[in-house]
């Protein structure tokens, strides 16, 4: 009974996320219906790729500011890292649960398996971490190289190309997903080549290495979620590690109280 109360209460607050999480998805691909631009950042997984999106990638924000990719915009990322501390103190982690479009993705993908898998306590533990590093990466390594550049060392920064950018973007699995599948695909078009079945060598051959990397990340990723509940948000997600420290400062939280 106990087991069953607790799903019950679960689902209380399931079905309005839902509902929430499918208009947050419409409300960040406004761009397709040309709805218009809002210069709004968010601490949530989205995409930099896109010209003109409605709702920017805080994070992406953050790491193109200390690579200074732009002579522009080469300063402190305040507005974005205002974002996620902001948010963070105000609601915590329920941006992840409740509006990051990846996180949609996610719950889409883990209603394939019906019955899917709890990972043993030690391997959970090893994993948890993961995103932390993940994190601190992703800021650690523009960075230095933006330093070595002003002291006249930027063919490090060069040589590690988009990744001395955005290391963490460059990647991401949410990137792929709402920008650079999309984009090969609109290149697809423009090129004139004829659809994949008929001539699949000469279609596949004009995309760079770097989309096969990104398209197994994603794939792999999502896969994940098939069979581990939203594990990318657990496990490797930088936003949620960002917004995982912010929590303990937050005014919204869940407390477990046991069945008396």
């Amino acid at each position: 009974m106990k087991t069953e109360a607790v799903k019950a209460r679960l689902l209380e607050y399931n079905t309005p996320r839902r509902v929430v999480q499918l208009f947050s998805f419409l409300f960040f691909s406004t761009i397709i219906f040309n709805l218009g631009v809002l210069p709004l950042l968010l601490p949530v997984l989205w995409t930099g790729g896109l010209r003109g999106t409605t709702v920017g990638d805080a994070f992406t924000t953050i790491q193109l500011m200390l690579s200074g990719w732009n002579v522009a915009f080469a300063a402190f990322p305040w507005l974005a890292l205002a974002s996620f501390l902001i948010v963070g103190v105000l609601i915590g982690r329920a941006m992840c649960g409740w509006v990051c479009p990846f996180g949609f993705v996610q719950d889409l993908a883990g209603f394939i398996r019906r019955k899917q898998t709890d990972l043993s306590v030690r391997t959970h533990e090893s994993l948890v971490y993961a995103k932390y590093v993940i994190l601190a990466l992703a800021l650690l390594i523009p960075g230095v190289l933006y330093g070595l550049a002003l002291k006249g060392m930027g063919s490090y920064q060069y040589a590690f190309g988009v990744f001395g950018q955005a290391p963490f973007t460059a990647v991401s699995p949410s990137d792929t997903l709402f920008s650079t599948v999309p984009r090969a695909i609109q290149s697809f078009h423009s090129t004139g080549l004829p659809n994949l079945g008929s001539d699949i060598l000469s279609t596949l051959s004009i995309l760079p290495p770097l989309f096969w990397v990104q398209a197994a990340i994603m794939i792999i990723v999502l896969i994940f979620a098939v069979y581990v509940p939203r594990s990318w948000c657990r496990y490797f997600c930088p936003h949620g590690a960002f917004l995982a420290i912010m929590n303990r400062f937050s005014f919204i939280g869940l407390r477990l109280e046991p069945f008396k």
